[in-house]
């Protein structure tokens, strides 16, 4: 077994707490109303498209959309980036040295929250070109800070910086930056910081006035009125680079003991922030909480907020959280708790005080949820939690753009969940008060949303973070959300039975799929054109039926017209004349899925062509068909087996130009890597790398002959060659300059031992077939290949490629992606999943206690769905009661034995304790799939 070494950021909420508290809360307050009144009716999703603009960004923050269609955003990291829609590509203008880490109580450092945080633009950007950022500055100093910048065309200007504010913080021991940053109607800046406490001592309200314990008490930050920590502030950035505060904050200027930036306070981690500028309201996301249960003597489960402040106020942390679900005063050095806290008159009397001891009074949430359905908020689902909340949407800021949302949006207040992936709209009455909320796009899942800004066309822009915490994901994207309020072009699906065939080919075209969302009569038009573009046949029909009769290539165009604007066209190519070759791959012995170290598999390829004859006959030889087996480490993702696809192909060919060779008297006069009569061919094919017309001019000269390039000699001609061999015969000796094409086929049977041992290495065996037909009747050559992918039995659980409820977290050492089972029946899948002779899965796992408050639970094995036929069930996961020590912790290991199952099929491992409690139940690392004598030996 592997040891791995897991880091506590993977069992904790640090990056977007939220993700581990599950249950049910019996509410006692006013659910979500509803109007006696006629609603107006919402826009057909379908009007809504989501255009990515780029994709596997670096964990991006906050974004600017620009007038001139430009997007500046940043990553964690410390880059700044822009998307130009001229080019449609992305730049990095500048890397900002930023803190990523903080030090653990061993002295450790760990990836942390801190980085490149906020982003905004100063209201006067179009004159003074000015930015906001908010980071946490590289070196030894524990500091956020606020700096101003210019940005000229796209250099983001470094002399120009003015630093405006420090926010002093802990980098040891935490999380919860905030870093959000928007500005009002009347120019004052909004920034929002997190409460900069760990979590890790409890599930409920960090605490802790213990000497020392000071990273585990928010009393110091959200709970101090002298703390800029676990706030959001209001100042007036002025144009020298100070500020000023406006007059109205939460404390008037002066004040002892307070600081007079604060607007609100009692916030844990306000991700992102939002100002109504037409009303001045201020809205947010805060993250609540970490418990999944009640718990008298401690407090309520966690909840996330979505809150409204249309004044200054305190928002209750960490002292209450939701609608003032009070936490208790609890003794961290006693184990004993005293009494709920009393939201009229809260009291901080924290050693870690600096501010006042009786603060303000604190404010409900406008919405409040736990991890399970909210019985108050149903819109909201259920699920890991990370709220975020703004923008406001306003008609009449979008008078004149091209693609500004409907009416029915004026007003809303747009919000969205990090982890559940999902927008909603806030509907609020005329004085601001919550009414309802409603999905948006909601058959849509989004990538994690940490962001979202409407652009100067009215267009949504979103950032999606990604699935994996602290990397970079491939679902990471900038996105643009467009509205289309007019006529929509209809939408065009092309298909035909058979695209290449010997001739007489009859052939049936479907148009099928094809819609208009505005149910508008379509007209369809069919044309068949040959190669010099000349139509031989037309349909009016949706799906029309045609005989190809003379060999050649067809290129077929279907084009669908709602009458109303620009018709939709699809296209796609015929080839007629020449029967595709037939192509199979067996696995005489072994599993199609995974390789076993030291097992012996067995195969064997089968080729049949309706014109050049099979391998069976002996009309095909083996040496025209290539098999080829590789071993890649780092393993391989669905593009690469698609570059497989191609190198058997290419690998075909250049087995057909080699036995053509040699078959004729070229080896007379030429040699591979020395000169004979004629050039060494490793010289003329570097001679021609690059030239795209090489393998043209050349294939002439084999056939007509030639000289005068390499000295006196001159190359006989080869008549008896048809042109399409000659032409292999060149490709092959074009082929002698790139090594890796070069390679030499393996037999069409035979059998194959894996050497390498499983331990931490991903890699996979990708065994290629490919036969490449001599072509027909004038018509291009046509390809058969087979791929076969048989991967590591250790796959990591993260892996999956599919999945329900689970949450995901990327560890780096060793670097693995292990997944969360959140609730009962959470699942991860793998598709197309050969267990022919697989008679166990190992499961690593691991329930955690302290920092999960993991319920444990089993592992049932399905096949092909979820609720499908169970196969085996894992020995129970059991909880650790035991203190975990140090920075890491050994994971136990469970064993389901499988039911004898054949063939390929998608396999489910659904994760069950129906007594959780609403808990957590597990996390699962790898898993380990054994066959036959692995497991009689234990490996």
């Amino acid at each position: 077994m592997t040891n791995y070494t897991l880091s506590l950021w993977s069992i904790t909420r640090m990056a977007f707490p939220g993700i581990i508290a599950l249950g049910l809360w019996n509410y006692h307050s006013k659910p979500e109303t509803s109007q006696n009144v006629v609603q107006p009716t919402p826009p057909e999703e379908n009007r809504f498209t989501k255009i990515v603009l780029a994709e596997k960004l670096d964990e991006p923050m906050e974004m600017a959309p620009l007038r001139d269609g430009r997007v500046l955003f940043i990553e964690r990291k410390g880059n700044v980036k822009l998307y130009s829609p001229d080019t449609k590509q992305v730049k990095v203008i500048t890397t900002i040295p930023v803190s990523t880490k903080y030090t653990d109580k061993e002295g450790k450092k760990t990836e942390a929250e801190d980085g490149l945080l906020g982003l905004t633009l100063d209201p006067g950007f179009e004159q003074n070109h000015w930015l906001y950022l908010y980071y946490s500055p590289a070196g030894e100093t524990s500091e956020n800070i606020l700096a101003r910048y210019e940005l000229r065309g796209d250099e983001l200007v470094m002399d120009s910086k003015k630093v405006i504010l420090h926010v002093a913080t802990q980098r040891e021991q935490c999380c919860h930056t905030g870093g959000s940053m928007a500005f009002d109607g009347k120019g004052n800046l909004f920034l929002s910081t997190g409460d900069n406490t760990s979590p890790r001592a409890t599930g409920f309200s960090p605490l802790d006035e213990r000497p020392g314990r000071s990273p585990w008490d928010a009393q110091k930050s959200s709970g101090n009125t002298n703390d800029l920590r676990g706030k959001v502030l209001r100042i007036h950035p002025e144009p020298d680079g100070s500020y000023t505060v406006p007059e109205g904050n939460l404390f008037p200027k002066g004040t002892a003991k307070t600081r007079s930036e604060i607007y609100t306070m009692g916030h844990r981690n306000p991700y992102r922030i939002s100002v109504d500028k037409k009303t001045g309201y201020l809205y947010w996301g805060d993250v609540g909480a970490d418990s999944g249960v009640d718990s008298t003597g401690r407090g309520a489960r966690g909840h996330d907020e979505f809150n409204q402040a249309k004044q200054p106020g305190n928002f209750g942390w960490p002292y209450f959280q939701g609608n003032n679900k009070p936490f208790w005063d609890y003794d961290f050095a006693t184990g004993k708790s005293g009494s709920p806290f009393d939201p009229t008159k809260p009291v901080n009397n924290s050693p870690n005080n600096t501010g006042l001891t009786e603060l303000p009074s604190a404010q409900n949430a406008m919405i409040w949820y736990p991890a399970n359905e909210s019985i108050l908020f149903p819109q909201l689902g259920k699920g890991g939690r990370s709220a975020m909340a703004g923008p406001v949407y306003y008609k009449d800021d979008f008078r004149t753009a091209k693609r500004a949302f409907p009416d029915y949006y004026n007003g809303k207040l747009f919000i969205y969940e990090w982890m559940r992936g999902w927008i909603l709209a806030v509907t609020l009455d005329e004085d601001g008060n919550y009414l309802r909320t409603e999905p948006f796009m909601p058959s849509h899942k989004f990538s994690n949303p940490i962001e979202l800004e409407f652009g100067p066309e009215g267009d949504l822009y979103m950032l999606e973070y990604g699935t994996g915490w602290f990397q970079g994901n491939d679902d990471a994207r900038l996105v643009r959300i467009e509205y289309n309020g007019g006529n929509r072009k209809p939408i065009v699906e092309a298909t035909v039975n058979k695209k290449i065939g010997a001739t007489p080919l009859a052939v049936k075209f479907s148009s099928e799929g094809t819609q208009d969302y505005d149910r508008d009569a379509l007209t369809y038009d069919w044309t068949i054109t040959d190669k010099k573009g000349i139509a031989i046949q037309t349909f009016k029909e949706s799906n029309p039926a045609y005989t190809f009769t003379k060999p050649g290539v067809y290129n077929v165009v279907l084009t669908v017209s709602d009458g109303k604007g620009e018709p939709s066209t699809r296209s796609m190519e015929i080839v007629a004349g020449n029967e595709a070759p037939k192509l199979t791959f067996s696995m005489n012995k072994g599993n199609r899925s995974f390789y076993f170290p030291n097992k012996p598999f067995e195969y064997a390829v089968a080729v049949t062509d309706k014109e050049d004859g099979s391998l069976a006959n002996g009309k095909i030889l083996p040496a025209q068909v290539a098999v080829t087996i590789d071993y890649l480490k780092d393993g391989v993702d669905p593009v690469e087996i698609e570059a497989g696809h191609r190198t058997a192909e290419a690998s075909a060919s250049l087995a057909t130009g080699k036995k053509l060779m040699d078959a004729n008297d070229c080896r007379s006069c030429h040699f591979v890597d020395k000169k004979s009569v004629g050039p060494a061919y490793q010289l003329v094919a570097q001679k021609y790398k690059g030239d795209p017309q090489a393998a043209d001019r050349l294939t002439t000269k084999v056939v007509q002959g030639g000289g005068g390039v390499w000295g006196d000699a001159v190359m006989p001609a080869h008549p008896q060659l048809s042109v399409s061999d000659a032409k292999e015969i060149v490709q092959y000796v074009l082929s002698l300059g790139d090594t890796k094409a070069a390679a030499v086929s393996l037999p069409v049977k035979g059998s194959y031992t894996p050497k390498v041992t499983t331990g931490n290495d991903q890699g996979a065996f990708i065994i290629r077939a490919a036969y490449k037909d001599k072509g027909a009747n004038g018509v291009p050559s046509a390809s058969a290949e087979d791929v076969l992918v048989l991967r590591n039995p250790s796959v990591p659980a993260g892996n999956a490629d599919k999945s329900g409820g689970i949450q995901k977290f990327k560890l780096p050492e060793p670097p693995v992606e292990m997944v969360i089972a959140m609730a009962p029946d959470n699942y991860i899948g793998f598709s197309k999943t050969d267990l022919t002779g697989i008679d166990y899965v190992t499961f690593v796992v691991s329930a955690p206690v302290q920092q999960l408050n993991a319920a444990g639970g089993v592992i049932e094995v399905h096949l092909d769905s979820p609720t499908g036929p169970m196969i085996g069930q894992s020995s129970t996961i059991v909880p650790k009661d035991a203190p975990i020590t140090g920075t890491s912790f050994t994971p136990d290991m469970v064993k389901a034995k499988l039911t004898p199952t054949q063939g390929i099929h998608d396999v489910y491992y659904v994760f069950k304790n129906d007594k959780s409690g609403g808990k957590p139940l597990f996390i699962v690392l790898t898993l380990q799939y054994s066959a036959g004598e692995n497991v009689a030996s234990g490996k």
